[in-house]
């Protein structure tokens, strides 16, 4: 009879105990996702990266082509992340592609909020003057667009990885959206850990509050 009440004292207590010790030695051990990029261009307008966590893609003017990774995106990061404070996707592409975006955007909007997606029209200069200042190892395709997705953080940092087994160096800038295995096992991921970060910092910034 002892036994079996140790069993379930066990399974109720101990076992909850073990698992949280689990997660928080796995990607939660991060002190924080570093930051590769101390200061990356800005955008004008309501869709400025600053105060916002923004994850960041370059189209490019072909979007036949491009359309399929951004429904990548759309599945396996803006519909987990849409309602989080803070949080954005911002698109740039080189201007007179806004009627094609529209078609783009209703079918994103079809079953989800698509309130946050971002879509900015600049000049193809300062597309590649915003891609170049994430100071990355990759390049724009001949289409002014990219098929790697960007971390920015609320203050113009490029947020990645600087111990990334696949990635020579280790430093991983972005995020592949052709790959959904790439979106889910480390772009996915890398959030987690902003957005733990964030509750962590709000958690001490309430403590401090109340200790005043």
């Amino acid at each position: 009879m002892k036994t079996k009440k140790f069993l379930v004292l066990f399974t109720l207590f101990v076992v909850p105990l073990l698992f949280y010790i689990f997660l928080s030695s796995g990607i939660y051990h991060h002190a924080n996702l570093p930051i590769l990029t101390k200061s990356v261009q800005d955008i004008k307008g309501d869709e400025s990266f600053k105060d916002h966590f923004s994850v960041v893609c370059f189209l490019g003017d072909n979007l036949e082509e491009s359309k399929s990774a951004l429904f990548n995106l759309n599945e396996v990061i803006y519909k987990r992340y849409n309602n989080n404070l803070y949080f954005q996707v911002v698109v740039i592409l080189p201007t007179g592609l806004e009627t094609e975006i529209e078609t783009i955007k209703k079918r994103i909007g079809t079953y989800t909020d698509a309130s946050k997606w971002k879509f900015v029209f600049t000049s193809k200069e300062d597309v590649v003057n915003i891609f170049n200042s994430f100071d990355t190892p990759y390049v724009l395709n001949d289409n002014y667009g990219s098929n790697y997705v960007f971390i920015v953080d609320r203050e113009l940092r490029l947020r990645g990885r600087k111990d990334d087994e696949d990635t020579e160096g280790g430093k991983l800038y972005g995020y592949n959206m052709n790959s959904v295995a790439d979106l889910k096992n480390k772009m996915k991921k890398d959030i987690e850990v902003i957005y733990y970060q964030l509750k962590k910092s709000m958690a001490k910034a309430e403590r401090l509050k109340r200790d005043i």
